[in-house]
C-alpha cells in the first residue's frame, strides 16, 4: 500500500462551500491585521534599541598600575608664578609643584591663574593639591577661592555620554568663590573602576567619584580643630591654605556593556505575535457567532 504524505498534512484546507462569511468576522479580522501591524513595528523598534547592562565585580589591579587625572581649575585671586601642583600617596611619591603636561594661563592681569593639566596618580590612597608650597618667593596673602570647571579620572572621559549612569564628572563647575578667603579647601573622594564595552566593540575605561567638601581656616597662626595634619607640619614657614583633593579607590568595578536583543528574540516574538492575535481573533468571533446563533434559535422558538 503506497504511503500518502497528505495524510500528514494538519492544516487541511476546508472548501470555500462548507464556510460562511461574516460581516464580524470582517471587522475582526481588519482589526486583527491592524493589531499585528502595530505590535511588529513596536517589537522591530525595540530590537533596534541597544540597552545598557551594568555588572559589577571585584577589580584587580596590577603592580605598578596608575590613573590618569585631568583637572582644569581657575584660581582668581593667585598668580600663576605661585601656584603649583603637589602629589602624594602612601606608597612614598611626594612630589611638589609638578609640572609635567600642565599648562597654568595668567588671568585677570596676572592676578589669577588657570591651571590645566593630566597627571598619573598610583592606584593607593593619596592626594594632590593647589598650593604655593613649591614657589620660589611666597605671596604675602594666599587667596585659594576657585571654581573646578574640570575634574576626570580614567583613560577616557566617559561623562561624555550623557546614557551611561554614574558620576563621572560631579566636580564640574563646582564654584567657592565666595567663601572667605583665607579658606583651605578638603575634597573627600571615593573612586570606583567604570568599564564601559560599547555595541561596535572596544572597552573604554575611568573612574566615577562621589565626594565629601570641607572648607577651615586659620586662627592666630595655626589650624583649627580637625587640620589635615600635611597642613599642620607646615604652620607658619609655608602657607598651608591649599585646595586639597584626597582619594581612596573602591575594590568594586562598574561595567557597563551595550547590548541588541538576539535576532532569534525578534522572529519568536512575531510568531507569538501573529499566533495569538489569530487564536484569539478567532476564540472571539466564534463565542460571538455561536451566542448569536443561540439567541436566533431562541427567538424562532418564541415565535412558535
Amino acid at each position: 500500500m503506497k504511503f500518502d504524505i497528505r495524510r500528514l498534512d494538519v492544516y487541511r484546507r476546508v472548501s470555500k462551500d462548507f464556510t460562511q462569511p461574516t460581516t464580524f468576522g470582517a471587522l475582526v479580522s481588519i482589526f486583527s491585521v491592524l493589531f499585528i501591524l502595530f505590535l511588529v513595528f513596536t517589537e522591530f523598534m525595540s530590537f533596534l534599541q541597544v540597552e545598557t547592562i551594568s555588572e559589577l565585580f571585584v577589580d584587580r589591579p596590577s603592580p605598578g598600575d596608575q590613573i590618569i587625572v585631568k583637572l582644569n581649575i581657575s584660581i582668581p585671586h593667585l598668580g600663576c608664578e605661585y601656584l603649583g601642583l603637589d602629589i602624594q600617596d602612601e606608597m612614598g611619591r611626594h612630589e611638589v609643584g609638578f609640572s609635567e603636561n600642565t599648562r597654568k594661563v595668567p588671568l585677570h592681569d596676572n592676578t589669577g591663574c588657570l591651571f590645566d593639566g593630566s597627571f598619573h596618580i598610583n592606584k593607593v590612597p593619596g592626594n594632590f593639591h593647589m598650593s604655593t608650597h613649591g614657589a620660589q618667593q611666597q605671596p604675602r596673602f594666599v587667596n585659594m577661592e576657585h571654581t573646578i570647571h574640570s575634574l576626570e579620572f580614567g583613560d577616557h572621559q566617559l561623562s561624555n555620554f550623557d546614557f551611561l549612569p554614574g558620576s563621572f564628572n560631579p566636580l564640574q563647575d563646582i564654584d567657592h568663590n565666595t567663601d572667605a578667603a583665607h579658606l583651605s579647601h578638603d575634597y573627600y573622594m571615593k573612586l570606583v573602576p567604570t568599564t564601559y564595552h560599547p555595541i561596535n566593540g572596544g572597552k573604554m575605561s575611568g573612574y566615577q567619584y562621589t565626594y565629601a567638601y570641607k572648607g577651615y581656616g586659620m586662627q592666630g597662626g595655626y589650624l583649627v580643630p580637625g587640620k589635615p595634619m600635611e597642613c599642620a607640619l607646615l604652620q607658619m614657614s609655608v602657607s598651608p591654605t591649599a585646595i586639597w583633593f584626597r582619594y581612596d579607590l573602591s575594590a568594586i568595578t562598574v561595567q557597563y556593556t551595550d547590548r541588541r536583543k538576539p535576532f532569534y528574540h525578534f522572529i519568536t516574538m512575531i510568531c507569538a505575535i501573529v499566533g495569538g492575535t489569530f487564536t484569539v481573533a478567532g476564540l472571539i468571533d466564534a463565542v460571538v457567532i455561536n451566542a448569536s446563533e443561540i439567541f436566533h434559535k431562541l427567538e424562532l422558538g418564541k415565535q412558535s
